[in-house]
């Protein structure tokens, strides 16, 4: 990743991006017609998507509200964000402890203004753009240093955003989860999850369309062997690397993801 890369400020409605499709699959508004049409020609091959986005979802808020509740964690940085929703980040872990701190990190513009414009009553929450990838850039950034000290625990979230990055030895999945967990005291957190399948042909139908779709700004899906590498070295909290739905649900009847053409797979380390 080259340090300070620049990232455009316009939205670009002509081409699709993953936030805008995950906001429309969340049941959002801050979309267009070009994103709502990708979901579309995605359902045709893999129709679970919007249950997987949904389960997702519920994944991220009990993730945060664990974290904050049972390991008293108060910081949280919050990478490829994506666009705001209901029970965000912030809100889910201020319900715990109302001096939580969080900061978003996405490159989308459309994050970007849409975030801001939610958080600008909120001075314990910052929305940044930047390359999640440009591991300097993020906890270097003016609003990184104000909200978050690394000298105490922090949460930092990959929630379904390494299928987004491509393979790289330097700015591949392994070795951004590495730069970031080098640089967090033990007792800090790393959530991390992607799109997974064990179907060749699901994984290259979504990797190409996706690809295509977006202009390149995809990566592509994988198997659940290669998001386990990404979890070197830490303690992973149980119940372990499941498929979302099944990481400590609310309750025995809390929806679970039903179709398997592809899921949503992963969990928590804890840095040592």
């Amino acid at each position: 990743m080259q340090p300070g890369r620049q990232l455009s400020t316009s939205i670009d409605a002509t081409v699709p991006t993953a936030a805008r499709m995950y906001d429309h699959y969340l049941g959002g508004k801050d979309n267009y017609a070009v994103d709502r049409a990708a979901c579309e020609e995605l359902d045709k091959v893999v129709p679970s998507t919007r249950a997987l986005a949904l389960n997702n979802r519920r994944f991220l808020q009990r993730v945060v509200r664990t974290l904050a509740a049972e390991y008293g964690i108060r910081q949280f940085l919050d990478h490829g964000s994506g666009l705001p929703t209901q029970d965000n980040v912030h809100q889910v872990a201020q319900r715990i402890d109302a001096g939580s701190h969080v900061v978003y990190v996405d490159n989308d513009p459309m994050v970007l203004v849409h975030g801001r414009a939610l958080l600008e009553q909120d001075e314990r929450t910052a929305v940044i753009q930047t390359d999640m990838r440009d591991t300097e850039a993020v906890f270097s950034h003016p609003e990184t240093r104000r909200l978050i000290d690394f000298s105490q625990p922090v949460a930092v979230l990959f929630n379904s955003v390494m299928h987004c990055i491509p393979d790289s030895e330097t700015d591949g999945p392994a070795a951004l989860v590495r730069r970031v967990a080098e640089r967090l005291v033990p007792g800090s957190c790393l959530v991390m999850c992607q799109l997974v399948s064990e179907d060749p042909e699901v994984r290259k139908f979504v990797t190409d369309f996706m690809a295509q779709a977006t202009q390149g700004n995809w990566g592509r899906v994988r198997q659940e062997k290669d998001v386990a590498t990404w979890f070197e070295g830490m303690d992973i909290l149980e119940p372990g690397l499941v498929e979302v739905s099944t990481w400590r649900p609310d309750t025995e009847v809390a929806p679970r993801q039903l179709t398997q053409e592809w899921i949503e797979f992963g969990g928590v380390g804890r840095v040592r």
